[in-house]
C-alpha cells in the first residue's frame, strides 16, 4: 500500500521509491515488481512505475474487462464480417485482451495476448489520442501518425489506418470510457483493405461506436 500511495500522485524511479517509501532498495524493488507483474503497477515510457490498470478494474468491483469486451466482440465481428480485438495500454505498448476472430476466409489474426506498439495502428491512435500530451510527445518521432492524426481522432470519436502496421491490413477502432470518461481501451476491427477499403463505410463506423458504447456502459 506504500508503494501504490507513492505513486497515486506522480509515477515513480525506484530511487524515488525509496525516499517516499523509507523501505530497503531491494524490498521497494522486489514489491514494485511483483505488483507490476499483477497490473497494479505499470512502467512508464521512461522507465518509472505508475499505477496500472488492474486498479481500475478493482475499482469496478473486480470485473474483468477482458470478459466483459469479449461478450460484445462477436457481436460487433458477426455485423461486420471482420475479426475485432480489444486493447488496453501497457506502458508504450498495447496488449490484446480480448478476441473475436472470423471462422473462415481471409483475415487479420491478433493473439490473445499479443503486445503491440502504440506507434501504428488505429488502436493505437485512440490509446493515445487521449493521453496526457507529455505521454505523446515521447512516442510521436517514431510514430506513424501525427499529432494532427490524433486531432482528428479526438473531434471525430474514432480512429481508421491502412497498412500502418501490417501490410494490406486496415483497421477501425473507437474509446471504450469508464463512467469519468476516461479511456479504459479501445475496441477494433481489422481485415484486408480490400473489404475495409481505404475510407470505412458508415455502416462500418457505427457498428464500431455502437460496439465501444456498449462495452463502456457494460464496465460502469
Amino acid at each position: 500500500m506504500a508503494i501504490l500511495r507513492a505513486v497515486s500522485a506522480e509515477p515513480a524511479s525506484l530511487a524515488e521509491l525509496v525516499a517516499r517509501t523509507e523501505l530497503p532498495r531491494a524490498t521497494a524493488h522486489r514489491l514494485a515488481t511483483a505488483l507490476e507483474a499483477h497490473r497494479l503497477l505499470r512502467r512508464t515510457d521512461t522507465g518509472t512505475w505508475a499505477p496500472g490498470p488492474a486498479l481500475a478494474e478493482l475499482g469496478r468491483g473486480g470485473v474483468d474487462l477482458g470478459d466483459l469486451a469479449g461478450r460484445h466482440l462477436a457481436v460487433l465481428r458477426d455485423s461486420t464480417g471482420e475479426s475485432a480485438q480489444f486493447y488496453v495500454r501497457d506502458g508504450g505498448s498495447r496488449v490484446c485482451i480480448a478476441v473475436a476472430e472470423r471462422a473462415s476466409g481471409l483475415r487479420d489474426t491478433v493473439p490473445l495476448g499479443a503486445r503491440l506498439p502504440l506507434t501504428a495502428g488505429s488502436a493505437a491512435h485512440v490509446l493515445l489520442a487521449f493521453s496526457p500530451a507529455e505521454e505523446v510527445t515521447a512516442l510521436l518521432p517514431a510514430a506513424s501518425f501525427t499529432a494532427r492524426t490524433l486531432l482528428d481522432v479526438r473531434r471525430r470519436g474514432w480512429a481508421h489506418s491502412v497498412a500502418e502496421r501490417e501490410a494490406g491490413v486496415a483497421s477501425l477502432s473507437a474509446p471504450v470510457r469508464d463512467g469519468t470518461g476516461g479511456v479504459l481501451g479501445a475496441v477494433s476491427i481489422s481485415g484486408p483493405v480490400e473489404r475495409l477499403g481505404r475510407r470505412p463505410s458508415p455502416e462500418v463506423v457505427s457498428a464500431v461506436l455502437d460496439a465501444a458504447v456498449a462495452i463502456s456502459r457494460a464496465a460502469r
